[in-house]
């Protein structure tokens, strides 16, 4: 007698039959239970599937194989529409970097200018302390020579606080009423 019938009510997904070995070889042997010489019984179940069942098997597989497959195009469209917004943001990054970095240069050059537009003032500020210092020194001598004479005569002792050879030099006394002329330039 073939068991087939009380295994067929039994739950293969149960888990004491898929987990016990036991008796997941004894419900291979009642399903298809084999006699001495190792080929099947006549007890094995008889099962012929109409054409509406493997119709609807062939059906379901159909459906199956283009639902995966609407899936995978669904995947892929998903990974390249992240592809082409990593791509957009690439680009943004780098229009963003090349404007940083013309910024950056436009930056760097006007620092260049204003630190040889500060050297020229440094420049024209020490010489104008010179001549500044120059000029109160004659003003001194002036003033000293013009207190202690009557006259114009002057004795020698009073230009002693003019710096030695500066009447010698005609260049020295030029430089009163000219202007200075420097430009920021003349250090490139």
């Amino acid at each position: 007698m073939c068991h087939f019938h009380l295994l067929e009510k039994l739950d293969w997904k149960c888990p004491r039959i898929s987990s016990d070995p036991a008796a997941k070889a004894f419900a291979t042997w009642c399903k298809y239970p084999m006699d001495s010489s190792g080929n099947s019984s006549g007890c094995s179940p008889q099962i012929k599937k109409s054409g509406s069942e493997e119709g609807l098997v062939d059906q379901r597989k159909r459906k199956r194989m283009e639902s995966n497959r609407e899936s995978a195009r669904r995947s892929r469209m998903r990974k390249q529409q992240h592809l082409d917004d990593l791509m957009a943001l690439v680009a943004q990054l780098k229009d963003e970097n090349s404007r940083i970095m013309n910024t950056m240069s436009i930056t760097t050059q006007q620092c260049l200018n204003v630190e040889a537009e500060n050297s020229v003032l440094s420049a024209q500020m020490s010489e104008l302390s010179q001549r500044l210092e120059s000029l109160n020194n004659i003003l001194n001598c002036l003033n000293t020579t013009t207190a202690t004479a009557s006259g114009c005569v002057f004795e020698i002792e009073d230009f002693e606080c003019i710096p030695e050879g500066y009447m010698d030099n005609s260049w020295n006394l030029m430089h009163l009423n000219q202007p200075i002329l420097a430009s920021p330039d003349m250090f490139y």
